[in-house]
């Protein structure tokens, strides 16, 4: 009797022990997940997404280590945002890190109670993001780039590399009126404050609108361009630096690719710095503070970029002193 006893008891500790791991695992919270919205195309926001990796990794999150990652895109259709953004907050996620203006609107008529991070190019205030960039209040922080409060740093930018041009135009989506308007009104104020005979104003929110956009701006007479802050124009990369190059005008945008495609110059804000605040932001809204509570940050980290390619290609003599200023001269 005492044999088998003793031979009951070793098998019940055997199933105790087996059991054990998946009791434990049971046991142990699920992973967080977290939503990315944005109205690009994967590959397009690639390196600000591994930012915004950083950020949380930074603050102790590692995607799929403790912390999972949805991905929605709307590839350049913001018409899809609404839906995309719908779908994350069926999916119950932890955080919505909205990538864009248009983004972070549509994450925020989605829901009044996951909380959301953004980095938007339009004041956050003024699209009712938040009450206050001190005292956010309600579901949204993040990150403003100021990328449209820069537009006329662009335009003296360009005007210091092509100084013998007196009219320029701007490039603006008319389907995101959040960023033209503003932008529109940069771009007469610098015309103004430089003593530019003509601004253009250029709208364009297709592939063959912009196509359309440089058969114009020959027409007119443009002698440059800048191209206003939009993440439609961000995916369009390509074909505008290579329209650009082939109508001989020089370019300038907000942000890195468009010289980094061809294009002659960029100045705006660091969007390696920006997303990776909003990676940290959303880490600290998974460890329990409120979106509320955490002041919206602003741009602090401004890139000049040259492409001194291009602009051999286009018979500019870039002057030294811009190239001094450069925090990057692509060659």
């Amino acid at each position: 009797m005492s044999v088998i006893r003793r031979r009951e008891f070793v098998t019940l500790l055997g199933g105790v022990a087996a059991a054990w791991p998946i009791a434990a695992r049971a046991q142990q919270p699920a992973m967080p997940v977290i939503g990315f919205l944005s109205s690009e195309t994967p590959s397009g926001y690639a390196f600000r997404a591994a930012a915004f990796r950083q950020g949380l990794s930074e603050a102790g999150y590692v995607e799929s280590r403790n912390v999972a990652i949805e991905y929605r895109w709307a590839e350049g259709h913001y018409d899809r945002l609404p839906a995309l953004a719908a779908d994350l907050v069926r999916r119950q996620v932890a955080v919505i890190a909205a990538a864009g203006t248009q983004s972070a609107l549509a994450a925020k008529a989605a829901t009044t109670t996951i909380p959301i991070v953004f980095s938007t190019a339009a004041d956050p205030v003024a699209e009712g993001l938040v009450a206050s960039l001190a005292r956010p209040g309600g579901n949204a922080t993040g990150v403003n780039n100021l990328a449209t409060e820069l537009v006329q740093k662009q335009i003296e930018k360009l005007h210091q590399m092509v100084p013998a041009a007196t009219a320029i135009a701007a490039l603006v989506n008319p389907t995101n009126p959040t960023l033209a308007e503003p932008a529109t009104k940069e771009v007469q104020a610098a015309g103004r404050t430089l003593g530019l005979k003509m601004i253009h104003i250029i709208q364009a929110s297709t592939e063959r609108d912009i196509d359309a956009a440089f058969a114009t701006l020959f027409r007119l007479g443009a002698g440059a361009l800048v191209v206003c802050p939009d993440t439609f124009f961000t995916s369009r990369r390509d074909q505008i630096a290579a329209l650009a190059i082939r109508h001989a005008i020089p370019v300038i945008y907000h942000l890195r690719e468009l010289p980094a495609a061809g294009g002659l110059m960029s100045y705006g804000p660091s969007a390696t710095d920006g997303y990776r605040r909003v990676g940290i932001y959303a880490a600290r809204i998974l460890k329990g503070e409120r979106p509320g509570d955490l002041p919206v940050q602003r741009a602090t980290k401004f890139d000049l970029v040259i492409n001194l390619t291009t602009a051999k290609v286009l018979g500019l003599e870039v002057p030294f002193y811009l190239q001094q200023l450069a925090d990057e001269v692509i060659e």
